[in-house]
């Protein structure tokens, strides 16, 4: 198919190509999409019916668009996903040394327009941009101007260029996507200056760099990403921007436990087969999405940074991987994650809990952790155990009965050791039933 593209200007023209607007390219893609029934947003779970429809209205409607969420709530992965709704490859004047993808029948910088009124069209070559390079993205702390904007170039000064021409301009990474999508993560974390300079860019559509008289007619669809605490906050971010953003998606946690379960089974990848098989019984996997759930509510944890899905993700394949560990060791086929196994969570959860610090008090972070874990437990032994029985069995325990359990004892031993106890027994069966 790359062979057969137009090489030329005259041959791009005889060929019926059609020059559209990125916003309105997307539409169309995703208006052909959508009338042939396929998946939209392959891969994002949980959102089918609240943040997808505003994400297809907002594409319809041509705006700008701000994804609003806590992090792990997969903001920037439907920002790439808006890739897919691009042309294969779209052609472009093949003009050495430009920092910009031309639009052939457009131009927009003087180089391009140069080239297109002063060489015949058979003459005039044409490339292809493919959509995949047609996306950028950029973490807002630590972005300069230049980086996104622009810059005035010494190098091209100390050459002969002059101050105000175009020549002597180095383009950032939004001029640089013209005709492509840009998308900046974490918003309030941009400089004000930097904010400033991206209202031309989401109004009028042209960029100005020091003040030079030098526009360009950009074409760029610019997606932001931000966390609703920072963005709400007075100062963060200047309102006349806020104010530009056509369009502000608000994303969420799982609603139900069993949602957050499919999502990290898709995302941990974990390997279950193999040479040295594992078996995930259902009630663990709903223990390591408890946790996550209790982590949100803990009143030891921040709630505006949120517990990101990779909390979750984290921690399964670390409870996968002691699962395995055992099982090499004692040969164990299939080996099988048990409550032991959690003791080792602490290696995937430390560092991604942000503590509140009224609410946490002397408490340390494995200390806190340690709770939400025990919490979690709970809640998911409770919705399988019938409690009739418990208390005879913590009666047992309170005269001195002693089980010994650990995550790398054999399963044999664990069944021996709790046979000493016949009501923990038959309470077993309950859970694995």
């Amino acid at each position: 198919m790359t062979a057969s593209r137009p090489a030329t200007l005259k041959k791009l023209r005889d060929s019926g190509w059609q020059s559209k607007p990125i916003k309105r390219e997307l539409r169309d893609n995703f208006l052909a999409a959508l009338k042939r029934g396929n998946e939209l947003f392959p891969g994002i779970l949980g959102y089918e019916n609240t943040v997808i429809p505003e994400i297809n209205i907002a594409v319809l409607a041509g705006h700008d668009m701000l994804f609003l969420g806590e992090k792990g709530q997969a903001k920037s992965r439907l920002m790439r996903s808006l890739v897919r709704f691009l042309d294969e490859a779209i052609p472009y004047l093949a003009i050495p040394g430009s920092p910009v993808h031309e639009d052939p029948f457009h131009p927009i910088t003087q180089a391009g327009k140069q080239l297109v009124a002063s060489v015949p069209e058979d003459q005039i070559p044409i490339a292809w941009w493919p959509r995949e390079e047609r996306y950028a993205e950029r973490l807002a702390p630590g972005t300069k101007f230049a980086d996104v904007i622009g810059e005035i170039d010494p190098a091209k000064l100390a050459q002969g260029a002059s101050m105000s021409a175009e020549d002597a301009l180095h383009f950032g990474l939004i001029p640089r996507m013209h005709r492509g999508i840009f998308a900046m993560n974490e918003i309030p974390e941009l400089d004000e200056l930097i904010q400033v300079g991206l209202f031309n860019i989401l109004e009028e559509r042209d960029v100005q760099i020091r003040g030079y008289p030098i526009q360009f007619d950009l074409d760029v669809l610019v997606l932001f990403s931000a966390n609703p605490t920072t963005y709400n906050r007075s100062g963060k971010v200047i309102p006349q921007l806020k104010d530009r953003i056509g369009s502000l998606i608000q994303t969420h946690y799982p609603l139900e436990r069993s949602l957050g379960i499919e999502i990290v089974e898709q995302e941990a990848s974990a390997d279950l087969g193999g040479e040295y098989p594992i078996f995930v019984p259902y009630f663990m996997k709903e223990i390591i999405e408890q946790i996550s759930i209790a982590a949100r509510k803990s009143k030891y944890v921040d709630h505006s940074s949120g517990v990101s899905a990779r909390f979750s993700i984290a921690n399964y394949r670390t409870m996968v991987a002691s699962a395995r560990h055992r099982g090499v060791k004692l040969g164990e086929k299939p080996a099988v994650p048990r409550i032991s196994d959690l003791g080792h969570l602490p290696t995937s959860s430390l560092g991604k809990l942000e503590l509140d610090m009224m609410g946490a008090h002397q408490m340390s972070e494995k200390q806190v952790l340690e709770s939400i874990v025990a919490e979690a437990i709970a809640t998911v032994f409770e919705e399988y155990v019938d409690k009739h029985g418990l208390d005879e069995i913590a009666d047992l325990f309170s005269k001195g009965v002693k089980i010994e359990v650990g995550d790398m004892l054999p399963s044999t031993d664990y069944a021996k050791r709790l046979k000493r106890v016949p009501k923990a027994w038959e309470k077993a069966f309950e859970v694995s039933a």
